[in-house]
């Protein structure tokens, strides 16, 4: 973590202090600072300078914290956290925090605690720094994405007729959790026949039955971090029409994915891809952005859409998921985790993506 880089991008600030709530309002950042692999480290800080990093948590996470070898500074209720708060940052004018973050009435309190402070708003550039990732942090990654593989491998022989698709989200929830994930990095998507023409299905109790479109989109998370995978399957065979929609997607994905590389603008890539599936019977039905970064949330940061300028950055992590979407048919979507690099991309997630019938 370039904690220097932060000081130099905002020069009048002196210290920083990153709040993570509960899990209701966690702030990833401070999990991304401290490298923090367990607890909750509800109600914690994190404070930093340019040369120093002090955790301030309460006694429920005192072990979690002293485990991983890091300054630590306990408290047993609001008044020492604040003591220690106005202590740690005495001499200190200006201090940092990420708005974004920050939940009103915990402002209005730490304004209170603090008051002979300046609050700097650093949420921008903690959010860059975070696009690029650490060598620690892609290893990380990539074990997610290795654990998502080889789950995705196994899907066909979840596939059962009648079972619900609540039923196989569970199973590849299971699957991901015996394979090493800590947990799911979001609500696994797991959606058969029509049901797979809405990008955001939020399961159901549909039953799955031969000629079925199977639409299974999934994330593991390792020590924090997401990975992100789509694979769509066809129970039984499809008709025509279905057949030549995988054929355009995943056309559409391998164009998206030989134009990353550093320096490319993501608009563009989402544009190259785009023009395969719009140069097709499917035109229009490309109905969102080509992809978006992954890291400690499995929706990061922007990366590939078509309304905004991201220019791609060598050990950025993106995803690339182009798909097509017919109501009341269904959808295909085929979806990978890459890592940029100088001159182009490495694919982290491996389970195979050709039309498969089960």
């Amino acid at each position: 973590m370039d904690v220097e880089k932060l000081f130099d991008l905002n020069q009048n600030v002196e210290g920083i202090l990153i709040y993570n709530r509960d899990q209701s309002c966690t702030d990833p950042s401070f999990f991304y600072f401290t490298q923090l692999t367990r607890g909750l480290f509800e109600g914690s800080y994190v404070f930093l300078t340019r040369r120093e990093l002090t955790v301030i948590t309460s006694k429920l996470e005192e072990e979690s914290a002293r485990a991983e070898e890091i300054d630590v500074q306990v408290f047993s209720n609001p008044k020492e956290r604040d003591e220690i708060l106005r202590k740690i940052t005495s001499g200190i004018s200006f201090v940092g925090i990420n708005f974004s973050g920050l939940a009103h009435r915990d402002f209005v309190q730490l304004r209170e605690t603090l008051p002979d402070k300046e609050f700097v708003d650093v949420g921008d550039s903690i959010a860059t720094l975070r696009q690029v990732k650490s060598e620690s942090e892609i290893a990380r990654i990539t074990e997610a994405a290795r654990i998502v593989s080889e789950v995705g491998e196994r899907i066909p022989e979840m596939l059962k007729e009648g079972m619900t698709e609540n039923e196989l989200a569970a199973k590849v929830n299971f699957e991901m959790m015996k394979a090493g994930a800590s947990a799911p990095s979001f609500d696994t998507i797991a959606a058969f026949g029509p049901d797979t023409a809405e990008p955001h299905f939020s399961g159901g109790n549909r039953k799955l039955k031969k000629g079925d479109v199977v639409l299974v989109d999934f994330g593991a998370k390792y020590h924090r971090y997401c990975s992100d995978m789509t694979r769509t399957f066809f129970f039984g065979k499809p008709d025509e029409e279905l057949r030549e929609m995988y054929s355009v997607v995943l056309e559409s994905q391998k164009k998206g994915i030989s134009s990353i590389r550093e320096g490319v603008n993501g608009k563009d890539v989402d544009a190259a891809a785009r023009a395969v599936i719009d140069s097709s019977k499917f035109k229009g039905r490309f109905i969102h952005s080509l992809g978006h970064g992954v890291g400690l949330e499995v929706h990061d940061h922007p990366a590939l859409g078509p309304n905004s300028d991201f220019f791609l950055k060598k050990n950025m992590v993106v995803t690339v998921e182009p798909g097509v979407y017919v109501p009341k048919k269904g959808g295909v979507r085929i979806e990978d985790d890459v890592i940029v690099t100088s001159d182009g991309c490495k694919v982290i997630t491996t389970a195979p993506k050709e039309l498969l019938v089960v």
